[in-house]
């Protein structure tokens, strides 16, 4: 839109020093004069690749034919000082003041007032360093805000991998326990296979051998993703696996006013359900003491079929926490979420009041199998 602006300003200049041209010189339109004002006409359009012939042009033309060639040396000073080329813009109007001080045309720069053409020159260059410095500032200031939304894009992409990384390795905690207890019942039960029918014991040897061998697949592609090497045997359920329960305590502990309401029980929810509760439970928990910290918290928890349903809302509080939201936590939670299924919502409601809330489906066998 802005170029279409100068297209027009630009067939204005022209015409209008075409007909003051002209009125000069008897009405005759067909003149040298006339042909070097479309020449600067169209340099003016042409800026790249032209900027020192442009003004060059402009210049010697307002030298020998005086002010009706002044509107165009104007916009090519403007257009100078914009590109930073303040001494060039300095020069020419120099230049054009000075031929038409020593070879005063029939209508001189220097009249009707002496100083007029002058300061509309001056007033050129200043217009157009004024436009460069908006120009630079507006480019930097954009460079600058695509720079920081691509920042975080790439922090929200880390935050997802490190998500994906931590259901990678409490799932392995899981899975190392529950294969962990399959090898152990199923090596017990092979120390008696002389009681057991010969089809029997051939079977426990083989689901032994294949739990062992699934240990060992899941210890070498997840084993890596583990913070610190806990032992994954029968020794009672792994530490992810604790009741929510325990971390909704911590937080009374800390001062937090929280009242819970439970439907279901934990077992009725596969395990990547019940790590994902834990998890919304403290990040919901965690953003509620961080920015209300006297605020009333009611968590909500049902662990269904058909879904795992979970909500957190906390009333606003009395005094703002000082921690600065980065935003990312939601953004892991959401990946988790979404893996499994389900939904997370996360926003204000009402005055000052917030609300976290997740829906994560029971998907039945044949549904597990498609997602795999």
């Amino acid at each position: 839109m802005a170029a279409y602006g100068r297209y027009g300003l630009v067939a204005l200049l022209t015409l209008g020093a075409v007909q003051n041209g002209a009125s000069t010189a008897g009405g005759h339109y067909l003149t040298l004069r006339s042909a070097v004002v479309g020449l600067c006409g169209v340099l003016l359009l042409l800026r790249r690749g032209h900027w020192l012939l442009t003004p060059a042009v402009a210049t010697a033309a307002a030298g020998v034919w005086g002010w009706p060639l002044l509107p165009l040396l104007v916009l090519a000073l403007f257009d100078l000082a914009a590109d930073r080329h303040t001494r060039t813009a300095v020069a020419c109007a120099v230049a054009a003041l000075t031929a038409n001080a020593v070879f005063p045309p029939t209508v001189s720069l220097w009249r009707p007032q002496q100083y007029g053409s002058s300061l509309f020159l001056l007033l050129a260059v200043v217009g157009g360093l004024w436009m460069g410095n908006r120009r630079r500032l507006v480019r930097a200031l954009n460079a600058q805000v695509e720079h920081l939304r691509i920042e975080r894009e790439l922090r929200e992409d880390a935050a997802r991998v490190a998500e994906r990384s931590a259901i990678a390795a409490e799932m392995h905690d899981v899975l190392a326990h529950r294969l962990s207890l399959i090898a152990l019942h199923t090596g017990v039960l092979a120390t008696r296979k002389d009681a057991l029918p010969a089809p029997v014991a051939e079977r426990l040897a083989l689901l032994r051998t294949a739990s062992t061998d699934a240990l060992t697949d899941l210890r070498d592609v997840l084993g890596a993703l583990r913070t610190t090497s806990r032992s994954a045997c029968a020794d009672g359920p792994a530490p992810v696996l604790r009741d929510v329960q325990e971390v909704i305590e911590q937080a009374r502990s800390a001062g937090q006013r929280i009242d819970t309401a439970v439907d279901g029980a934990p077992e009725q929810a596969p395990a990547a359900h019940r790590l994902a509760v834990l998890r919304l439970t403290q990040e919901a928990l965690t953003n509620a003491r961080k920015h209300a910290p006297d605020a009333a918290v009611r968590v909500r928890i049902d662990y269904g079929p058909p879904a795992t349903l979970v909500e957190v809302v906390n009333t606003p509080g009395a005094r703002t926490g000082q921690a600065v939201p980065s935003g990312f936590g939601l953004v892991g939670l959401r990946e988790r979420v979404e893996a499994l299924g389900g939904r997370l919502d996360a926003g204000p409601c009402g005055a000052g009041a917030w609300r976290l809330t997740a829906r994560i489906p029971h998907l039945t066998a044949e549904q597990n199998g498609i997602r795999l």
